[in-house]
C-alpha cells in the first residue's frame, strides 16, 4: 500500500517519544515512521488495516494490554467511537504519559477537540492537512465515565458497540432485503459483510439453512454478531469479504455492501462484493442483495451472473435476486419486468 502522508513528524519531530507508545486506529496506509517499531503496539479492528499493518511488521491487535507510557488516538467518524477510543487509550496509560489525538477536520476533531477542553489541559495543536494533532493532559479522575465503549441494546435481543454500521438500529435497507429473502432458504449460506448480524439472524428464521458464515471486516460489529446470533448452525469469520473464501463452494449468498470508504462513495467495494458472491458460489446457486437505487451494479451483475431480476424496491432501494447458472451471460431485469 502507498503510505501517506500524516501529521506524526509535526507531533514527534524528534522521533520516538520513548518508552511504549499506544496506536489507536492507525491505517496499513500510515506512515508511522517517527515512531519505533520495536516500541509501538497499534490497535486495530478493521480486518484490511489490521492485516496490512501486520503484513508491515507492526504488533497489531483488537484490544490493548499493559500499560504504555504514551499514546496516539486517531479519531474515527462516530463521536461515540471517538470517545471510547480515547476512554480505552487513558486506560491503559501510565500515570503522566502522554496522550495525542489526531483527526481529521471532517471526522470531528474540531468537535472533539473543544470538548476534551472542558475535561483536561490541551496544549501543542498542531493543523496540517485538513485535520488537528493535539497533545493532552489527562486530569487524576480521568475522563467521562460515560465514554467507554459499552453495549447499546437497539432491539429486542440486538446489541451493538460504538462506531458499527447501523449502530443505533436497524437498517432500512437490510429490513427491505429481509422482508424479500424466500420463504425457504438454501442450505449454505454466507452473509457478506453481516455487521452485527441482524440480517442473519432474519435468514436463520427461515427454514432450509444447515449452516451460515457470517463474514465481517470490523471486529466490533462481528463481536455484536457473536453476542446477538447463538444459533449453534452460525459460523464467524474475521475477514475481508473481498477476498473471503471457503473450502467448498456454497449455495447462497446474502448481502447488503457497503459503498463508502471512510467518507468517499465507492461502488467498487459493492462490485467487489458481487465478485465475492459469485466466485463462492455453486454454478445453481443464488444472490440475494440490496443496494441504494443510485448504485450502478447492474453491468458488474451482468458479468458474473446468468439472471439478474430486481424482486423490490423504492425510490431509495433495490433487491436484486441473482443466479450464478450462466455467468457473464445476465440482462438485469428490472422489477415488474417480463421475463
Amino acid at each position: 500500500n502507498r503510505v501517506t502522508q500524516s501529521r506524526l513528524d509535526l507531533a514527534f519531530p524528534d522521533g520516538h517519544p520513548g518508552g511504549r507508545v499506544l496506536f489507536i486506529g492507525a491505517t496499513a496506509a500510515d506512515d508511522l515512521s517517527p515512531l519505533d517499531p520495536a516500541q509501538l503496539t497499534i490497535v486495530q479492528g478493521n480486518f484490511p488495516d489490521h492485516d496490512g499493518l501486520t503484513a508491515r511488521g507492526f504488533d497489531v491487535r483488537t484490544e490493548p494490554e499493559g500499560r504504555f507510557d504514551a499514546a496516539v488516538v486517531r479519531l474515527p467518524r462516530a463521536k461515540a467511537a471517538a470517545r471510547a477510543r480515547l476512554a480505552l487509550a487513558a486506560a491503559h496509560l501510565a500515570p503522566g504519559a502522554a496522550l495525542w489525538v489526531d483527526g481529521q477536520k471532517t471526522d470531528g476533531v474540531d468537535s472533539l477537540l473543544k470538548e476534551l477542553r472542558g475535561h483536561a489541559e490541551v496544549r501543542d495543536v498542531i493543523s496540517k492537512a485538513h485535520g488537528k494533532i493535539f497533545q493532552v493532559t489527562l486530569p487524576e479522575a480521568g475522563l467521562p465515565a460515560d465514554w467507554t465503549a459499552t453495549e447499546r441494546q437497539v432491539e429486542p435481543g440486538f446489541v451493538t458497540l460504538p462506531g458499527v454500521f447501523s449502530a443505533d438500529g436497524i437498517d432500512p435497507g437490510s429490513r427491505m432485503l429481509a422482508d424479500n429473502l424466500p420463504p425457504k432458504m438454501p442450505t449454505r449460506v454466507v452473509d457478506l459483510g453481516a455487521g452485527w448480524g441482524w440480517l442473519s439472524a432474519q435468514a436463520l428464521a427461515r427454514p432450509g439453512i444447515a449452516e451460515l458464515h457470517l463474514v465481517e471486516a470490523d471486529h466490533a460489529a462481528l463481536t455484536s454478531a457473536k453476542r446477538n446470533v447463538t444459533d449453534p448452525r452460525a459460523q464467524f469469520h474475521w475477514a475481508d469479504a473481498r477476498n473471503f473464501t471457503l473450502r467448498e463452494p456454497v449455495n447462497g449468498v446474502i448481502m447488503n455492501p457497503p459503498f463508502h470508504e471512510g467518507r468517499l462513495a465507492d461502488p467498487r467495494l459493492g462490485a467487489d462484493f458481487i465478485a465475492t458472491a459469485a466466485r463462492i458460489l455453486t454454478g445453481a446457486g443464488r444472490l440475494w442483495m440490496v443496494a441504494n437505487r443510485h448504485l450502478p451494479y447492474e453491468s458488474v451483475l451482468a458479468q458474473h451472473f446468468g439472471q439478474v431480476h430486481e424482486i423490490a424496491g423504492d425510490t431509495r432501494f433495490k433487491v436484486i435476486e441473482a443466479t450464478a447458472a450462466g455467468k457473464g451471460t445476465a440482462t438485469v431485469r428490472a422489477r415488474g419486468a417480463r421475463r
